[in-house]
């Protein structure tokens, strides 16, 4: 059912934690299926994310995601890390049961959550970056999950 690197990433989460702090800070959640997810930037002068952190409550899937999303965004600047998509990081994990893709759809609102968080302490503008929703599911009405 799960890949390899699903697995691993649920049994072996990297960046697990949180950043006193931090640069910036998004929480997004799933009411339909109570996975929460909290994400900490700690994004140097240069806008280069120099740390990030996850905490998540939720099943394996989530915790895998969040895992994955924080290796992808580390060491990028705010714009690439813009570019990390929920589909991304589903390929990156070598993908995911149907039912599970909401996961992934977590990881990147959190990123832009925490993004968000980050442009608005430092009254900035990052480009292509909307106002996150704190409940995804309101983002796919018309999906199951």
């Amino acid at each position: 059912m799960y890949t390899e690197k699903v697995m691993d990433h649920f049994q072996n989460p990297r960046n697990v934690g949180e950043i006193e702090n931090a640069s910036g800070t998004g929480t997004v959640g799933n009411a339909k299926c109570g996975d929460i997810m909290r994400i900490y930037l700690d994004i140097d002068d240069n806008q280069v994310i120099r740390d990030v952190k996850f905490k998540t409550f939720g099943c394996g899937a989530a915790v895998a995601t969040s895992s994955m999303a924080t290796e992808m965004v580390k060491g990028k600047t705010v714009q690439e890390a813009m570019e990390v998509t929920n589909k991304a990081v589903m390929e990156a994990l070598d993908g995911l049961p149907p039912v599970k893709v909401h996961c992934s759809l977590l990881a990147e609102e959190a990123i832009h959550a925490a993004l968000w968080d980050y442009a608005e302490k430092n009254g900035i503008t990052i480009e292509g970056l909307e106002k996150p929703k704190s409940d995804i599911s309101e983002h796919d009405e018309d999906e199951e999950y």
